[in-house]
Protein backbone atom coordinates (compact mmCIF):
# COMPACT_ATOMS: atom_id res chain seq x y z
CA UNK A 1 0.00 0.00 0.00
CA UNK A 2 2.80 2.44 0.84
CA UNK A 3 4.37 1.89 -2.59
CA UNK A 4 1.20 2.66 -4.55
CA UNK A 5 -0.13 5.43 -2.32
CA UNK A 6 0.86 8.37 -4.59
CA UNK A 7 -1.33 7.05 -7.41
CA UNK A 8 -4.21 6.29 -5.04
CA UNK A 9 -4.04 9.79 -3.55
CA UNK A 10 -4.10 11.30 -7.04
CA UNK A 11 -7.18 9.34 -8.07
CA UNK A 12 -8.91 9.98 -4.76
CA UNK A 13 -8.29 13.74 -4.94
CA UNK A 14 -9.75 13.77 -8.47
CA UNK A 15 -12.79 11.85 -7.15
CA UNK A 16 -12.15 9.03 -9.64
CA UNK A 17 -13.39 5.62 -8.41
CA UNK A 18 -10.79 2.86 -8.37
CA UNK A 19 -10.74 -0.82 -7.49
CA UNK A 20 -8.38 -1.76 -4.66
CA UNK A 21 -7.40 -5.41 -4.14
CA UNK A 22 -5.68 -6.21 -0.83
CA UNK A 23 -4.21 -9.52 0.32
CA UNK A 24 -5.95 -10.34 3.61
CA UNK A 25 -4.78 -13.94 4.13
CA UNK A 26 -2.11 -16.27 2.79
CA UNK A 27 -1.13 -19.91 3.21
CA UNK A 28 1.92 -21.99 2.39
CA UNK A 29 4.36 -20.38 -0.06
CA UNK A 30 2.27 -17.43 -1.18
CA UNK A 31 4.47 -14.85 -2.93
CA UNK A 32 3.30 -11.76 -1.04
CA UNK A 33 2.00 -11.30 2.49
CA UNK A 34 -1.11 -9.70 4.01
CA UNK A 35 -1.35 -6.02 3.15
CA UNK A 36 0.09 -6.35 -0.37
CA UNK A 37 -2.13 -4.35 -2.70
CA UNK A 38 -2.96 -3.72 -6.35
CA UNK A 39 -5.26 -1.04 -7.71
CA UNK A 40 -6.92 -0.36 -11.05
CA UNK A 41 -7.75 3.27 -11.81
CA UNK A 42 -8.74 5.46 -14.74
CA UNK A 43 -7.82 4.37 -18.27
CA UNK A 44 -7.06 0.91 -16.89
CA UNK A 45 -3.94 2.16 -15.12
CA UNK A 46 -2.58 -0.53 -12.77
CA UNK A 47 -0.34 0.00 -9.75
CA UNK A 48 0.98 -2.54 -7.28
CA UNK A 49 1.03 -6.32 -7.17
CA UNK A 50 -0.59 -9.06 -5.11
CA UNK A 51 1.29 -12.12 -6.36
CA UNK A 52 4.30 -11.06 -8.36
CA UNK A 53 2.47 -11.73 -11.62
CA UNK A 54 0.73 -15.10 -11.16
CA UNK A 55 -2.86 -13.89 -10.88
CA UNK A 56 -2.63 -10.19 -11.73
CA UNK A 57 -4.61 -10.59 -14.95
CA UNK A 58 -7.59 -12.06 -13.13
CA UNK A 59 -7.33 -9.49 -10.33
CA UNK A 60 -7.25 -6.70 -12.92
CA UNK A 61 -10.62 -7.83 -14.32
CA UNK A 62 -12.04 -8.31 -10.84
CA UNK A 63 -10.97 -4.83 -9.75
CA UNK A 64 -12.53 -3.33 -12.88
CA UNK A 65 -15.84 -5.03 -12.08
CA UNK A 66 -15.79 -3.90 -8.46
CA UNK A 67 -14.90 -0.32 -9.40
CA UNK A 68 -17.89 -0.26 -11.73
CA UNK A 69 -20.42 -2.04 -9.50
CA UNK A 70 -19.33 -0.82 -6.06
CA UNK A 71 -19.91 -4.32 -4.63
CA UNK A 72 -16.93 -5.55 -2.61
CA UNK A 73 -15.71 -9.08 -3.39
CA UNK A 74 -13.71 -11.70 -1.52
CA UNK A 75 -11.78 -14.12 -3.74
CA UNK A 76 -9.15 -16.81 -3.18
CA UNK A 77 -6.48 -17.97 -5.59
CA UNK A 78 -4.58 -21.21 -5.16
CA UNK A 79 -2.49 -23.68 -7.12
CA UNK A 80 -5.49 -25.53 -8.58
CA UNK A 81 -8.22 -23.05 -7.81
CA UNK A 82 -10.90 -23.62 -10.41
CA UNK A 83 -13.31 -21.20 -8.73
CA UNK A 84 -10.97 -18.21 -9.05
CA UNK A 85 -11.10 -17.81 -12.82
CA UNK A 86 -9.09 -21.04 -13.27
CA UNK A 87 -5.99 -19.03 -12.38
CA UNK A 88 -3.56 -20.42 -9.81
CA UNK A 89 -0.35 -19.55 -8.02
CA UNK A 90 2.57 -21.39 -9.55
CA UNK A 91 4.32 -21.38 -6.17
CA UNK A 92 1.68 -23.69 -4.73
CA UNK A 93 0.37 -21.30 -2.09
CA UNK A 94 -2.96 -19.55 -1.69
CA UNK A 95 -3.95 -15.92 -1.25
CA UNK A 96 -7.27 -14.41 -0.29
CA UNK A 97 -8.08 -10.95 -1.62
CA UNK A 98 -10.59 -8.33 -0.58
CA UNK A 99 -11.44 -6.14 -3.56
CA UNK A 100 -13.40 -2.95 -2.93
CA UNK A 101 -14.30 0.30 -4.62
CA UNK A 102 -12.71 3.43 -3.17
CA UNK A 103 -14.18 6.92 -3.61
CA UNK A 104 -14.61 9.90 -1.26
CA UNK A 105 -18.25 8.86 -0.87
CA UNK A 106 -17.59 5.20 -0.01
CA UNK A 107 -14.40 5.76 2.02
CA UNK A 108 -14.38 9.31 3.45
CA UNK A 109 -11.45 8.53 5.79
CA UNK A 110 -9.09 7.43 3.03
CA UNK A 111 -7.61 10.90 2.58
CA UNK A 112 -6.82 11.25 6.27
CA UNK A 113 -5.28 7.76 6.34
CA UNK A 114 -3.12 8.54 3.33
CA UNK A 115 -1.97 11.80 4.92
CA UNK A 116 -1.03 9.93 8.10
CA UNK A 117 0.95 7.32 6.19
CA UNK A 118 2.76 10.06 4.26
CA UNK A 119 3.60 11.86 7.50
CA UNK A 120 4.70 8.71 9.32
CA UNK A 121 1.84 9.02 11.82
CA UNK A 122 0.71 5.54 12.99
CA UNK A 123 -2.75 4.44 11.89
CA UNK A 124 -4.59 1.12 11.60
CA UNK A 125 -7.27 0.56 8.97
CA UNK A 126 -9.96 -1.99 9.90
CA UNK A 127 -12.00 -3.39 7.00
CA UNK A 128 -14.86 -5.88 7.09
CA UNK A 129 -13.90 -8.94 5.06
CA UNK A 130 -16.83 -11.28 5.66
CA UNK A 131 -19.94 -11.79 7.75
CA UNK A 132 -23.21 -9.97 8.40
CA UNK A 133 -21.50 -6.56 8.62
CA UNK A 134 -21.19 -4.62 5.34
CA UNK A 135 -18.27 -6.10 3.38
CA UNK A 136 -15.66 -3.44 2.64
CA UNK A 137 -16.84 -1.11 5.43
CA UNK A 138 -13.86 0.64 6.98
CA UNK A 139 -12.78 2.15 10.28
CA UNK A 140 -9.55 4.15 10.60
CA UNK A 141 -8.01 4.09 14.07
CA UNK A 142 -5.30 6.44 15.35
CA UNK A 143 -3.87 6.48 18.88
CA UNK A 144 -6.09 9.47 19.65
CA UNK A 145 -9.09 9.19 17.32
CA UNK A 146 -11.20 7.21 14.87
CA UNK A 147 -13.05 7.79 11.61
CA UNK A 148 -15.66 5.69 9.84
CA UNK A 149 -17.80 2.80 11.04
CA UNK A 150 -18.13 -0.95 10.55
CA UNK A 151 -21.88 -0.89 11.06
CA UNK A 152 -22.58 -1.07 14.79
CA UNK A 153 -21.32 0.81 17.85
CA UNK A 154 -20.36 -2.41 19.61
CA UNK A 155 -18.31 -3.69 16.68
CA UNK A 156 -16.63 -0.29 16.31
CA UNK A 157 -15.68 -0.24 20.01
CA UNK A 158 -14.24 -3.77 20.03
CA UNK A 159 -12.31 -3.28 16.81
CA UNK A 160 -10.99 0.11 17.94
CA UNK A 161 -9.52 -1.46 21.08
CA UNK A 162 -7.91 -4.30 19.11
CA UNK A 163 -6.70 -1.96 16.37
CA UNK A 164 -4.81 0.14 18.90
CA UNK A 165 -3.25 -3.00 20.31
CA UNK A 166 -2.08 -4.10 16.85
CA UNK A 167 -0.95 -0.55 16.07
CA UNK A 168 1.32 -0.58 19.11
CA UNK A 169 3.04 -3.60 17.56
CA UNK A 170 2.82 -2.51 13.92
CA UNK A 171 0.93 -5.75 13.18
CA UNK A 172 -1.42 -6.69 10.33
CA UNK A 173 -3.89 -9.48 11.18
CA UNK A 174 -7.38 -10.91 10.76
CA UNK A 175 -9.72 -10.77 13.77
CA UNK A 176 -13.16 -12.29 14.36
CA UNK A 177 -16.16 -10.87 16.24
CA UNK A 178 -19.86 -11.18 16.77
CA UNK A 179 -22.17 -8.72 14.93
CA UNK A 180 -22.01 -6.28 17.86
CA UNK A 181 -18.36 -6.85 18.68
CA UNK A 182 -18.71 -9.97 20.81
CA UNK A 183 -15.18 -11.32 21.27
CA UNK A 184 -16.05 -14.99 21.68
CA UNK A 185 -17.89 -15.17 18.36
CA UNK A 186 -16.61 -15.34 14.80
CA UNK A 187 -19.47 -14.20 12.56
CA UNK A 188 -17.64 -11.09 11.35
CA UNK A 189 -14.11 -11.19 9.95
CA UNK A 190 -12.17 -7.91 10.06
CA UNK A 191 -8.80 -7.18 8.49
CA UNK A 192 -6.60 -4.91 10.62
CA UNK A 193 -3.78 -3.32 8.62
CA UNK A 194 -1.33 -1.27 10.65
CA UNK A 195 0.83 1.41 9.09
CA UNK A 196 3.57 1.57 11.69
CA UNK A 197 6.89 -0.24 12.05
CA UNK A 198 7.11 -2.81 14.86
CA UNK A 199 8.40 -1.29 18.12
CA UNK A 200 11.93 -1.97 19.26
CA UNK A 201 13.08 -3.92 22.28
CA UNK A 202 16.67 -3.19 23.29
CA UNK A 203 18.14 -5.79 25.64
CA UNK A 204 21.49 -4.98 27.23
CA UNK A 205 23.58 -7.77 28.74
CA UNK A 206 24.02 -11.07 26.87
CA UNK A 207 23.21 -13.38 29.79
CA UNK A 208 20.81 -16.33 29.99
CA UNK A 209 18.02 -14.02 31.10
CA UNK A 210 18.59 -11.91 27.99
CA UNK A 211 17.97 -14.89 25.72
CA UNK A 212 14.63 -15.55 27.43
CA UNK A 213 13.61 -11.88 27.36
CA UNK A 214 14.60 -11.63 23.68
CA UNK A 215 12.54 -14.73 22.88
CA UNK A 216 9.39 -13.41 24.53
CA UNK A 217 9.95 -9.96 23.03
CA UNK A 218 10.09 -11.49 19.57
CA UNK A 219 6.91 -13.46 20.36
CA UNK A 220 5.14 -10.23 21.36
CA UNK A 221 6.03 -8.61 18.04
CA UNK A 222 9.01 -6.45 18.97
CA UNK A 223 12.10 -6.01 16.79
CA UNK A 224 14.69 -7.19 19.29
CA UNK A 225 18.34 -6.21 19.59
CA UNK A 226 20.71 -7.63 22.21
CA UNK A 227 23.84 -5.61 22.98
CA UNK A 228 26.85 -6.50 25.10
CA UNK A 229 30.44 -5.27 25.12
CA UNK A 230 31.78 -8.82 25.63
CA UNK A 231 32.13 -10.67 22.29
CA UNK A 232 32.44 -14.05 23.99
CA UNK A 233 28.83 -13.69 25.21
CA UNK A 234 27.30 -11.58 22.42
CA UNK A 235 27.11 -14.32 19.77
CA UNK A 236 24.05 -14.91 17.54
CA UNK A 237 23.99 -18.67 18.27
CA UNK A 238 23.00 -17.92 21.89
CA UNK A 239 19.84 -16.08 20.83
CA UNK A 240 16.68 -16.80 18.82
CA UNK A 241 16.81 -16.47 15.05
CA UNK A 242 15.83 -13.00 13.92
CA UNK A 243 17.24 -11.29 17.02
CA UNK A 244 19.98 -8.79 16.19
CA UNK A 245 23.13 -9.18 18.29
CA UNK A 246 25.53 -6.23 18.63
CA UNK A 247 28.97 -6.14 20.25
CA UNK A 248 29.52 -2.66 21.69
CA UNK A 249 29.51 -0.76 24.95
CA UNK A 250 25.81 -0.40 25.80
CA UNK A 251 25.76 3.36 26.33
CA UNK A 252 27.65 3.99 23.09
CA UNK A 253 25.23 1.81 21.14
CA UNK A 254 22.21 3.56 22.66
CA UNK A 255 23.67 6.99 21.89
CA UNK A 256 23.56 6.25 18.16
CA UNK A 257 20.25 4.37 18.20
CA UNK A 258 16.90 6.06 17.78
CA UNK A 259 14.12 5.39 20.29
CA UNK A 260 10.49 6.50 20.49
CA UNK A 261 7.50 6.30 22.81
CA UNK A 262 7.01 2.58 21.99
CA UNK A 263 10.60 1.46 22.60
CA UNK A 264 11.30 -1.02 25.42
CA UNK A 265 14.72 -0.95 27.10
CA UNK A 266 15.75 -3.84 29.38
CA UNK A 267 19.05 -3.45 31.24
CA UNK A 268 20.22 -6.87 32.44
CA UNK A 269 23.92 -6.09 32.95
CA UNK A 270 23.70 -5.29 36.72
CA UNK A 271 27.29 -4.05 36.57
CA UNK A 272 27.84 -0.34 37.41
CA UNK A 273 30.44 0.22 34.70
CA UNK A 274 27.83 -0.83 32.12
CA UNK A 275 24.44 0.05 33.50
CA UNK A 276 25.04 3.49 35.06
CA UNK A 277 26.20 5.25 31.86
CA UNK A 278 23.58 3.29 29.93
CA UNK A 279 20.70 4.30 32.21
CA UNK A 280 21.98 7.88 32.31
CA UNK A 281 21.45 7.92 28.54
CA UNK A 282 18.20 5.90 28.53
CA UNK A 283 16.37 7.95 31.16
CA UNK A 284 16.91 11.13 29.19
CA UNK A 285 15.33 9.90 25.96
CA UNK A 286 11.86 8.72 24.82
CA UNK A 287 10.90 5.14 25.71
CA UNK A 288 7.77 3.28 26.76
CA UNK A 289 9.57 1.16 29.34
CA UNK A 290 12.99 1.26 30.98
CA UNK A 291 13.67 -1.63 33.33
CA UNK A 292 16.84 -2.77 35.10
CA UNK A 293 17.66 -6.10 36.72
CA UNK A 294 19.24 -6.43 40.13
CA UNK A 295 18.61 -6.84 43.83
CA UNK A 296 17.09 -4.08 45.92
CA UNK A 297 20.54 -3.28 47.26
CA UNK A 298 21.83 -3.02 43.67
CA UNK A 299 18.91 -0.74 42.84
CA UNK A 300 19.66 1.58 45.77
CA UNK A 301 23.34 1.80 44.85
CA UNK A 302 22.48 2.32 41.18
CA UNK A 303 20.00 5.07 42.00
CA UNK A 304 22.60 6.85 44.16
CA UNK A 305 25.14 6.73 41.31
CA UNK A 306 22.55 8.07 38.85
CA UNK A 307 21.69 10.91 41.23
CA UNK A 308 25.38 11.76 41.49
CA UNK A 309 25.45 11.79 37.66
CA UNK A 310 22.89 14.59 37.71
CA UNK A 311 19.61 12.85 36.93
CA UNK A 312 16.51 14.55 38.34
CA UNK A 313 13.80 12.79 40.32
CA UNK A 314 11.40 12.99 37.37
CA UNK A 315 13.91 11.10 35.25
CA UNK A 316 14.67 8.53 37.94
CA UNK A 317 10.94 7.86 38.44
CA UNK A 318 10.79 6.36 34.94
CA UNK A 319 13.06 3.48 35.97
CA UNK A 320 11.35 0.15 36.69
CA UNK A 321 13.80 -1.51 39.04
CA UNK A 322 13.94 -4.30 39.96
CA UNK A 323 12.19 -4.96 36.65
CA UNK A 324 9.18 -7.25 36.28
CA UNK A 325 6.04 -8.09 38.25
CA UNK A 326 6.09 -10.10 41.46
CA UNK A 327 5.32 -13.58 40.11
CA UNK A 328 7.79 -15.45 42.28
CA UNK A 329 9.81 -16.13 39.11
CA UNK A 330 13.03 -18.14 39.40
CA UNK A 331 14.18 -19.40 35.99
CA UNK A 332 15.20 -17.11 33.10
CA UNK A 333 12.00 -18.05 31.28
CA UNK A 334 9.84 -17.23 34.29
CA UNK A 335 11.63 -13.91 34.77
CA UNK A 336 11.02 -13.12 31.09
CA UNK A 337 7.29 -13.73 31.62
CA UNK A 338 7.35 -11.37 34.60
CA UNK A 339 9.12 -8.66 32.56
CA UNK A 340 6.72 -9.09 29.62
CA UNK A 341 3.75 -8.88 31.98
CA UNK A 342 5.02 -5.58 33.40
CA UNK A 343 5.57 -4.18 29.89
CA UNK A 344 2.02 -5.11 28.80
CA UNK A 345 0.48 -3.80 32.04
CA UNK A 346 2.32 -0.50 31.69
CA UNK A 347 1.31 -0.13 28.06
CA UNK A 348 -2.41 -0.55 28.69
CA UNK A 349 -2.71 0.69 32.26
CA UNK A 350 -3.27 -2.74 33.79
CA UNK A 351 -2.94 -3.22 37.53
CA UNK A 352 -1.08 -6.52 37.41
CA UNK A 353 -3.58 -7.92 39.92
CA UNK A 354 -5.34 -11.30 39.37
CA UNK A 355 -8.59 -10.82 37.46
CA UNK A 356 -10.36 -12.78 40.17
CA UNK A 357 -9.91 -9.86 42.59
CA UNK A 358 -10.76 -7.07 40.13
CA UNK A 359 -14.16 -5.81 39.02
CA UNK A 360 -15.58 -4.17 35.92
CA UNK A 361 -14.78 -4.71 32.27
CA UNK A 362 -11.73 -6.86 31.53
CA UNK A 363 -11.12 -4.86 28.33
CA UNK A 364 -12.28 -1.28 28.96
CA UNK A 365 -13.95 0.38 26.00
CA UNK A 366 -11.40 2.29 23.95
CA UNK A 367 -11.63 6.07 23.96
CA UNK A 368 -12.65 7.54 20.61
Amino acid sequence: MRDILPALERWYAARIPFGLATVVAVSRSAPRGPGAAMAVGPDDEVVGSVSGGCVEGAVFELAQEVAASGEARLESFGYSDEDAFAVGLTCGGEITLLVRRVTPATDPAFGAVAASVDAGRPVTVATVVDGPAPRGAGLAVWPDGVAGTLGTDGLDAAVTADARGELALGATVLRHYGPRGERREDDVTVFLQSFAPPPRMLVFGAIDYAAAVARIGDFLGYRVTVCDARPVFATPKRFPAGVEVVVDWPHRYLQRTGTDDRTVICVLTHDPKFDVPLLEEALRRPAAYIGAMGSRRTHDERRERLTDAGLAEAELSRLRSPLGLDLGARTPEEVAVSVAAEIVALRWGGSGAPLTVTAGAIHPTAAV
